[in-house]
């Protein structure tokens, strides 16, 4: 009795799981603009982990100067281009 129970929990799950949705087309599209705020708010959050462990000693100097340098120069480019969508 128990092995059939288990049985139609596990198809119902994945019927849940794998089920098809029906109003694909009402999901809300992503603008350029969506895409660049998403990416800066990552660019920023991996420049806040890096200084963290840094400061915990996981990164050499030299590893560290350069990946700030990189995530800095990433971060510059996307809020330069944001800032043109946002001013035209």
């Amino acid at each position: 009795m128990s092995t059939l129970a288990c049985g139609v929990l596990l198809l119902a799950l994945f019927g849940y799981i794998f089920w098809p949705e029906r109003h694909v087309e009402a999901q809300t599209k992503k603008t350029r603009l969506d895409f660049l705020e998403e990416r800066r708010d990552v660019v920023f959050d991996n420049l806040r982990d890096l200084n963290f462990e840094y400061h915990a000693g996981k990164y050499p100097e030299e590893d560290y100067a350069a990946q700030r340098a990189s995530l800095e120069n990433e971060a510059a480019e996307i809020v330069a281009e944001i800032d043109t969508f946002r001013l035209a």
